[in-house]
């Protein structure tokens, strides 16, 4: 029986063609060994699993190869190359150095550094985690490394290029690694997959490589796990059962609920989600990355920043088409505000279903604005139409008839359409004066919201934060709520009081809009800074005496009367 390799070794990269990603660097470095303009140090940086290491050995494998191919690489049939092919190269060097990370193993290093290559021209030695190097064992090795003997190259590896310090990179040509494109692990899978003779759904791959996040390495690892899992049959069902990956079908599912205004539906959808086993704020973040992947699908230019398949990315188009525009912005910022708020929520449930009702009121709240916006116009025209047959009223024609002007004013913002609308009788313009006539809606708005109303409601909500929520509860009492029509003034006095305010604000605007039924209700939080003399502590007797004397010199007359002493 044959012993089994993984697929992540037995289907590495040999050669700069087959690496998968990186083609600039692996360009580079191939014109390097074509123009001899070979650097001294390299430093390869990156995430996990994207080709640093195996760019290393490559680079190394095709320097020293006497036979290199007319496209500079290495020829794998010479001496060299089959050395290296057998792990029995004495040219090349591995140093892992998150185990010989001292002084001392950098000096054996240093010390073997001076030793000539038996074989080729080069002695390379490829360092990986090179971040795990001590700092006394960095500073040893920094002068070796800005001047080697001309036989020696150093190659470095890290995934955590911050780590390494300024003097080390100073003397190192750098490469950034990127995450390798979904479409290339994908590609990338196929090939290994009809290599194998595994039975595979696309659709299974591509989930496959989205998961990896990046890296092949990953990619490779998740493959061998689920062919071991599905015996070489890999589907896309199996694959979100083995991964527990929440299927982007649910939230199709969700986004009718929503547009169609189905509350009962998207509860229950979410209800199943939670029986999986899914976190709530998991299942938050992905439906706000849905949302986004809808309004990238909207525009042909954006649609190439789905990493999905050719699939996926189709069937997201196609959809895209019959959800608004406006649609997907009210719902990017309903999800994205429940993702803020999900840490502060106790109820984690309760807080991610009240998001899901908000989803599902979205066309129902645009329709009653849109209502409300026309009954306004309707009503303003036929109080226009009103004047218009006041104006033609037949009057006593004159040898010079008079002109008489009508001073009109129009509403001087859109804030005035949603509340009130104002307009002139001809009695009142003839007079030169302007009549308020008031709307139904600005009567139902008054009607509903009262000062004394707003006050008992707001003490109310001061209360319940007296025993969990006491620092706000704090803030709140410091200074009396000022309430000018609908809005509510809060005052503080340091930049640490604003931001919490600011953190709770959407907390009080639901507690306030919900019991005073009023969604035209607001809060400005006022941030005055206190004066330097506000400020200052005053410690002894005497400060506390002379400062009670600025504020009201009548007090020393009264001391000396009285005969008292502040000390």
């Amino acid at each position: 029986m044959e012993d089994f390799v993984v697929s992540a070794r037995k289907y590495r990269p040999d050669t700069f063609n087959t690496v998968i990603g990186q083609s600039a660097i692996t360009d580079t470095l191939k014109n390097s060994i074509k123009n001899n303009h070979l650097a001294h140090a390299y430093l390869f940086c990156g995430p996990r699993g994207v080709g640093k290491t195996t760019c290393a050995r490559i680079f190394a494998k095709t320097i020293n190869c006497t036979n290199q191919t007319e496209d500079f690489e290495a020829c794998n049939e010479c001496e060299s190359c089959k050395g290296f092919n057998n792990l029995s190269s004495f040219n090349i060097h591995e140093l892992d150095a998150a185990s010989n990370n001292s002084v001392e193993d950098i000096r054996n290093l240093i010390d073997q550094v001076r030793i000539p290559p038996q074989i080729g021209k080069y002695s390379i030695y490829i360092i990986d985690e090179v971040h795990m190097l001590s700092p006394n064992a960095f500073n040893a090795f920094l002068k070796t490394l800005e001047e080697p003997p001309a036989h020696a190259i150093f190659i470095l590896a890290t995934t955590e290029k911050q780590k390494i310090i300024p003097t080390i990179l100073s003397r190192c040509q750098v490469f950034d690694f990127s995450r390798i494109k979904v479409n290339d692990i994908t590609n990338h899978l196929k090939y290994v997959a009809e290599a194998e003779n595994t039975n595979f759904e696309e659709e299974a791959l591509d989930l496959i490589a989205q998961k990896s996040e990046g890296g092949m390495r990953d990619a490779l690892s998740i493959f061998d796990q689920i062919g071991s899992f599905t015996e070489n049959n890999i589907t896309f069902d199996k694959v979100i059962e083995i991964l527990n990956v929440l299927d982007y079908e649910y939230y199709f599912k969700l986004t009718d609920a929503f547009a169609n205004g189905d509350v009962s539906n998207a509860l229950l959808i979410f209800n199943e989600i939670s029986d999986k086993g899914f976190d709530a704020h998991f299942f938050i973040t992905g439906l706000s990355s849905h949302f986004r992947d809808l309004l990238v699908s909207k525009d042909e230019i954006t649609i190439n920043l789905l990493e999905f398949g050719e699939k996926t990315k189709e069937q997201y188009k196609t959809f895209a088409k019959n959800i608004d525009t406006n649609f997907i912005y009210k719902a990017l910022e309903i999800t994205n505000q429940c993702d803020m708020d999900f840490k502060s929520s106790r109820n984690k449930k309760l807080h991610v279903e009240l998001a899901l009702i908000k989803l599902c009121n979205i066309n129902n709240t645009e329709l009653d604005i849109k209502k409300k916006s026309s009954e306004l116009i309707v009503n303003k025209k036929e109080t226009t139409e009103n004047i218009v047959k006041e104006e033609v009223k037949p009057y006593q024609v004159q040898d010079k008839p008079a002109k008489v002007k009508y001073k009109v004013s129009a509403p001087t913002s859109s804030e005035s359409i949603k509340t009130t609308a104002s307009t002139i009788s001809i009695k009142g313009a003839i007079q030169g004066k302007e009549e308020k006539v008031e709307t139904k809606e600005e009567i139902k708005l008054n009607s509903s919201f009262t000062e004394e109303n707003a006050r008992e409601v707001w003490n109310k909500f001061v209360k319940t934060t007296e025993k969990d929520k006491q620092r706000i509860h704090s803030i709140l009492t410091q200074d009396e709520v000022k309430i000018n029509n609908l809005i509510f003034e809060i005052n503080v006095t340091a930049t640490s009081q604003k931001n919490a305010m600011e953190s709770f604000k959407t907390i009080m605007l639901e507690y306030l809009r919900t019991e005073l039924k009023n969604d035209y209700i607001q809060i400005n939080i006022n941030y005055t800074e206190k004066k330097e003399d506000e400020k200052k502590t005053y410690y002894t007797q005497e400060d506390k005496y002379k400062r009670l004397l600025e504020q009201n010199p009548q007090i020393e007359y009264m001391s000396k009367k009285l005969g008292l002493d502040f000390k």
